[in-house]
This record gives structure tokens, sequence and C-alpha cells, in this order.
């Protein structure tokens, strides 16, 4: 296990009915800015909730935050907040938003171009505080400092964080407000959140006992409660422990002590900046073919995931490695969730482009070795075909 630092100063305030504590974290004096994203928020009783609990605050509001947040959108909130001197931020949404808000609250202090930050790794010095009310488990964006952003008008996507600047100061997470959320949405989430541990876990044995379990356990909730939450919006218990789960997964815990992967996230973005495809499903196309096509160099982990993971223990081990592969691509099938390129009726002409962006953005050895080069992304793709 490696030597580590961990740190997250994120305060989570869980449970039903929890938004009216906000005021117990935002100065009284704050001009706040709410952001979030097409309006769900007003479906689902966050918005009203949040303008209740805040009625003596001065509030200013940007909706219109992307599924796949756009620089072009965020830097009018930047002017925005500029303008009108906000000094807090109150994400109400999902990973997008709270993603698109990390971005705003660096962007506003900074000096130079704000693109430089995601595309140039320029340092954020400062950034304004933020919170968060998390309506969509999915990302765990609500409790770490990194976030993804889109520039479409020239096809990228690329990652930033700057921690310890870029993490909310506090994140509500309500599970009642995925009731109003489709099955899509909701498979999506629990798609996401299983991926985010395997990219953490899947990948070498490090001697990191205490990591590895937690990986599993959380691994073993999203298989027990998913199937339930996607088919139950009504079901409050699949419901909290999955917004738990998929908190869980991505607040830094899974990573301490350990060499990571985030192979099938970079391949997974440029298919979304590609067709659009939610964040989730690219990731279930990607996953089976990378665990297939990288498996001598993951065989210990994806033993070790086949039988402490999915109980499997019958067969020799190259059996039970390839029934831990088809059983979490069958899980992913369960949730609603499609993982075939040809699902979307896309084929070879695909596989070409993402290659080629690859090479662009220089993510030619990605992995937790550097292994995973444009041959090997060739060959997993023609795998998901």
């Amino acid at each position: 296990m490696n030597n580590f630092t961990y740190y997250n100063p994120t305060k989570i305030i869980f449970g039903e009915n929890t938004i009216s504590r906000i005021v117990r974290e935002i100065p009284s004096d704050a001009v706040v800015l709410m952001t979030y994203g097409g309006g769900s928020i007003k479906k689902n009783g966050a918005y009203d909730q949040v303008k209740k609990a805040l009625k003596n605050y001065e509030i200013l509001e940007f909706g219109g935050i992307e599924a796949n947040p756009q620089y072009s959108t965020l830097m009018k909130a930047v002017e925005l907040c500029r303008d009108k001197q906000v000094d807090f931020l109150l994400a109400v949404g999902g990973g997008s938003v709270i993603d698109g808000t990390k971005f705003i609250a660096a962007a506003v202090p900074f000096e130079g171009d704000p693109w430089d930050m995601p595309a140039k790794g320029a340092k954020v010095e400062k950034a304004l505080p933020f919170g968060a009310v998390l309506t969509l488990p999915a990302t765990g964006s609500e409790m770490n400092a990194f976030a993804v952003v889109s520039r479409k008008e020239i096809g990228k996507k690329l990652s930033f964080g700057a921690p310890p600047h870029t993490f909310p100061q506090f994140s509500v997470l309500d599970p009642s407000f995925t009731r109003t959320l489709s099955a899509r949405q909701r498979g999506n989430g629990v798609t996401d959140a299983f991926i985010h541990v395997t990219e953490q876990y899947l990948t070498y044995p490090q001697g990191a006992a205490v990591t590895d379990r937690m990986a599993e356990g959380i691994l073993k909730v999203l298989i027990d409660e998913g199937p339930e939450y996607v088919r139950e919006s009504g079901d409050m218990k699949a419901a909290a422990n999955i917004v738990w789960a998929a908190s869980m997964a991505l607040n830094g815990l899974l990573a301490t002590g350990v060499v990571t992967d985030w192979a099938t996230h970079s391949i997974g973005h440029e298919l979304t900046v590609l067709h659009n495809i939610d964040h989730a499903r690219t990731l279930a196309i990607i996953w089976p073919g990378m665990m297939k096509v990288m498996q001598e160099e993951k065989r210990d982990k994806l033993l070790q995931f086949a039988q402490r993971v999915w109980d499997v223990r019958a067969g020799s081990e190259q059996e039970q490695i390839e029934e831990g592969i088809r059983r979490t691509e069958e899980f992913f099938n369960s949730l609603q969730v499609p993982t075939r390129l040809s699902d979307y009726d896309l084929g070879e002409d695909t596989i070409d482009k993402i290659i080629e962006n690859l090479k662009d953005n220089g993510f030619t050895a990605l992995g937790e070795q550097k292994k995973v080069t444009p041959e090997k992304v060739r060959s997993i793709l023609s795998h998901r075909l």
C-alpha cells in the first residue's frame, strides 16, 4: 500500500427533509447564486424548499446547466457572479450541475482564461465557497473536488479539480428527490457509481486490504439494491443506500493507498463528445471490453472481484474471471443500460474517431500501468460492436 494523505472537508447532511438546515451553513449576509439544470428541481420540490430556507437571503438564480456542462454556459454564470458580486454558490441538481458550479466557483476569481484550468492544468489559488443539494445520485461530485467540463465548439470534454478550493463546503443528500427520476436516470446513476468503484479497485494487488474491502462492500450494495431502486421509485430504503453508495464511490476513500485506472472514463468521454451518449452508458459499453482485453494486467484483481463480489467459486480461475465479467454486463442490462456500440447503431468508423481524438488529447498510454495504447483501445471497442 502506498503512502497517502486523505482530506475531505465536505459536511454531509443526509436524510429526508433536511434542506432547511442549509441556513446554518451559509453566512447570513451572503449574496447567493443558486445554480441548476433544466428545471426538474421545480418539479421534485427542491427549488421551493431552497427558496423557503433562504427566504431572508439575497438570492439570484442561474438555470440551464447542461447534462455535460458547457464552458460557454458556465462563463455566463461567471460574468453574472462578477457583475452582482456573488459570494456564495449553491448547486441544486445532479453531478453535472455540481461540476459546473465547481468550475464557476474557481473561474470567478481566476486571473486569465478560465479554460486554462481544465485544458492546461492552470493553478487555482482560490474559489468562491459553495454548497450542494443533490437530486440525482451518480457522480459523487457532491463529495469531491473534481469536475468535468465540455467545450462543444472544439470537441473537448476535460477534467479539472483544485482541492481544497473546489470541495463543496456541504452537501444535502435527500433520498426523497430520487422519486421523480426516470428509470433511465436511476439506472445510469447506479452504473456510474459501480464503474467509479471499479476504476479504483480493478487494477493489480497493492496490499490495500481496507481499501479493497470498502470497494467490495460498495459494489455489493449497488448489486443488491440497484435493480430495486431502478424498478421502484418509491423504495426509500434502496434509494438511501444508493445515494450514500454513489457518494462513497468517489469521495477519495477508495483511492487511498492505491494506483487507480480511469481509462474507461477517458474513452467514454470521447463517445459522449462524438455521439452525446449518456456518460454512464458510455462506461457500460466500454467496461466489459476493457476487462477482457486488459485481463492479464488485471488478472489477480479480476479473480478477487469474481470471488468476493459475485461469489463465483466454481470452475478454473480463468472461468471465474470470465464469469465475473459476464455477470457485470448482465447487471448493467438488468438496470436497463445497453452495453454495446451496436445498441446505438455505431460501428468501426466511431472507433476510428475515438482513437483519433484520444491521440489529439495526448491520451496514448492510459490505465494504472499506462498500457492502454491506441491499439488496445481499438481491440477494446471492437469487442463492443
